[in-house]
């Protein structure tokens, strides 16, 4: 078994152009163009998807490989998936050739193999450099052709970079290095996950609501921070995708991502000193009030260096865990408590904010005046809630939702109700309002 770390970027044909003298300024080993076809399986019901698992046949000349990739983690375009690989004479299967103990246990392998069906291929030229860069060596894949499946098909413009030795650190700074002129963007999906929606009939993807965060269970305050991120900016990442494929309405599910990972800078500053993220914060704060603006060009604005900077930088940030040196032992100790314990506290910090701001009647300015408070507001409740039922934790921030889109859409006649209706609600959570 191999651990793939690995960025995944969109490239435009000018970035592409570009990266031959980008990298003559790296000591590079280059490997010519190889033709490369894949082919992916999958059953009628779609059971290797329900299992988070890619199967494929990868040929190259006269030689195949058999690949399985089991459940990972991907944050930001960070990749990070269990790989195994089986050098086979022919292209056909045989998963006896896997280790047993990758499949779920007591898991028919033999009838599984016997409903796999080719579902989808892609087939794109690739140029490989392997660069020494600091104290590691990455390699630098450059795909370009097409996937499809069936009678649908899409264009493969990609820069993947993979550690071959060394580590994180070194990936991320090189693709800074790399973007810094932007027509990179990082990609959210994988080759295997725009064939697998290609074969399902290409249906437009539609926009999701904001999730509520759900710790594991006894997690600490600190596992909760990565947790806090890593939707955040799974829910950016998705409507990204959106937005560029041609979904005007999805710069506002971009922005509320943004804004996702501001919030949760903000929940823990009272345990991380702001210095641990003064960058990284100035970044986020220039692309949110960018994201604000109307009539953005989706391509444009998530190919320019300023975006792919912000959001690498904050993949750093969490990958390598850069708010450690700042961290004191009494605020470590803290970070290591219950984040239950932690979430009771910032729900009942994040109420009275609210119902302070909103005690009192308003003007139509006043409530304009408060709206971006209570969006913040309403995004920390999404963020600190998943202790609960999720009935009961939905059922009050969608007063305050309620109050949100009255505000929004201007309909005054109803923006008072909405305010005394949301003041008034009890609190679902442990150490708040009585029960």
């Amino acid at each position: 078994m191999t651990l793939e770390i690995e960025l995944k970027f969109i490239a435009t044909p000018a970035a592409i152009a570009e990266l031959p003298e980008q990298l003559a300024a790296f000591t590079c080993e280059h490997s010519a163009p190889q033709k490369l076809t894949n082919i992916y399986y999958e059953t009628a019901d779609n059971r290797l998807r329900k299992l988070d698992i890619g199967l494929r046949i990868r040929g190259f000349d006269d030689s195949y490989e058999m690949t399985i990739k089991t459940a990972g983690k991907v944050v930001a375009g960070l990749h990070q998936r269990p790989e195994y690989n089986v050098s086979i004479k022919k292209p056909e299967l045989d998963l006896s050739l896997f280790p047993a103990d990758i499949w779920p246990e007591g898991f028919d392998v033999t009838a599984l193999q016997a409903e796999l069906k080719p579902l989808f291929r892609t087939d794109f030229v690739r140029e490989k450099w392997v660069i020494t860069y600091q104290q590691s060596e990455i390699e630098l894949g450059l795909d370009q052709g097409h996937v499809t499946a069936g009678e649908q098909s899409e264009s493969l413009s990609e820069i993947e970079l993979e550690i071959k030795k060394g580590n994180t650190g070194d990936l991320l700074a090189l693709a800074a290095l790399l973007g810094k002129n932007g027509g990179l963007r990082l990609g959210g999906l994988s080759k295997a996950a725009r064939g697998y929606h290609l074969a399902q009939g290409n249906v437009v993807r539609e926009a999701r609501a904001l999730p509520v965060f759900h710790a594991a269970p006894k997690a600490t305050v600190e596992q909760a921070l990565s947790g806090m991120l890593e939707l955040a900016l799974s829910h950016w990442q998705y409507h990204e995708e959106l937005w560029v494929r041609g979904d005007k309405t999805a710069r506002i599910s971009v922005l509320q991502g943004v804004e996702a990972v501001r919030q949760t800078l903000v929940i823990y500053g009272g345990l991380i000193p702001r210095k641990a993220s003064t960058e990284l914060r100035a970044a986020l704060t220039a692309l949110a009030e960018k994201l604000e603006k109307k009539g953005l060009d989706a391509q444009e604005t998530c190919l320019s260096a300023d975006y792919l900077q912000c959001k690498l930088a904050l993949t750093s940030w969490l990958a390598n865990q850069a708010w450690k040196p700042f961290v004191d032992d009494k605020s470590q100790k803290k970070l290591d408590g219950s984040f239950k314990r932690f979430a009771d506290i910032m729900l009942g910090r994040t109420a009275a904010d609210l119902k302070e701001a909103f005690a009192q009647s308003l003007t139509e300015e006043g409530f304009r005046d408060q709206l971006a408070r209570l969006k913040r507001q309403v995004i920390a409740f999404h963020l600190l809630s998943g202790a609960y039922p999720l009935e009961e934790s939905m059922a009050y921030i969608n007063v305050w939702t309620e109050l949100q889109q009255a505000i929004v859409q201007q309909q005054h006649a109803w923006e008072d109700s909405a305010r005394q209706h949301a003041v008034m609600q009890t609190a679902f959570w442990l150490n708040g309002q009585p029960r």
